[in-house]
């Protein structure tokens, strides 16, 4: 293993940011990116060593490969960790147009929303069903939902969710406003009194296997879908009209009014899926009011 790839292992495990798979995720991006820089010719490298032309480097062997924007922020995003963890931030501007990375457009007009419906009932496993339940409830992603702990998460009016739990690990809280939420939360509570929804004598890891293995016998797929469909029932209920994506007024049909009104959900939404960026809602919702509809 070179200097560079031993550095960065050691910078990740000092440094366990986001949830399991984001640790992954980065410690295989930067791998790349590693491997990539000495076939570039850059072999006298260890993490401390990071500049501006290793960068530009990378950049430019990324778009000659012809990778998406997205992939080429997802890797940009992982530099930007290195960067920040040796203390060169600045190395990387923070907007990715910039470097001649073009924004990714969010803009879909298909539902991808989902319900349990009666696939639940093939769920054998209590803690798989448990965490397919909490998901539909409060739009939670797969890990979120397997290693939820409903004695930390339960805050009365609202669930707190970890920062070791969620994507990029950063906390955030969901309110309970239905008694679907409600109900879920206190099968959680009964079933797992103060641990998480991963049994005693499994891992995460572990527990995400039988998760994905129960999910495809009871052929209930692309369980991402869950969220898709918390999203676009929270929008109706705070603005009094379906979705784009589900039949919903085209935005461009939308009053003055009515077009604050969806920024302030979507704005609502984005923050209870866990994203920052409110573009990614068209993902869920359909065009927003800046875009084509």
């Amino acid at each position: 293993m070179d200097d560079l790839t031993y550095t960065l292992r050691q910078l990740c495990q000092r440094n366990r940011d986001g949830s399991h798979n984001a640790q992954a995720d980065r410690m295989r991006s930067l791998s790349l990116a590693a491997r990539q820089l000495r076939e570039a010719g850059f072999r006298q490298m260890k993490a401390s060593s990071l500049k501006g032309k290793h960068v530009q480097a990378l950049l430019e062997r990324w778009q000659g490969e012809g990778l998406s924007s997205g992939t080429i922020k997802n890797r940009l995003s992982h530099l930007r960790w290195w960067a920040e963890k040796i203390g060169k931030v600045g190395i990387l501007p923070a907007d990715n147009t910039q470097l001649g990375v073009a924004e990714r457009r969010y803009v879909t007009n298909i539902s991808k929303a989902q319900e349990l419906g009666t696939g639940l009932e093939q769920i054998t496993d209590v803690h798989v069903r448990m965490s397919l339940q909490l998901q539909a409830a409060f739009g939670l992603r797969r890990e979120e939902a397997i290693k939820f702990q409903a004695s930390y998460a339960d805050r009365g009016d609202h669930i707190a969710l970890k920062g070791s739990w969620t994507k990029g690990g950063r906390e955030r809280t969901v309110p309970i406003t239905t008694t679907e939420q409600r109900d879920a939360l206190h099968a959680a509570h009964h079933l797992a009194g103060t641990g998480s929804l991963i049994p005693a004598n499994k891992t995460y890891i572990q527990q995400r296997h039988v998760y994905d293995g129960q999910c495809k016998a009871a052929g209930l797929s692309h369980m991402h879908g869950l969220r898709h469909q918390y999203a676009q029932s929270r929008y109706e209920t705070l603005t009094g009209w379906p979705v784009p994506a589900a039949g919903g007024p085209p935005v461009r049909t939308l009053s003055d009014t009515q077009r604050t009104q969806d920024t302030a959900a979507r704005q609502i939404i984005s923050r209870e899926l866990g994203h920052e960026r409110l573009q990614v809602t068209s993902i869920y919702l359909g065009s927003r009011p800046c875009q084509s509809a």
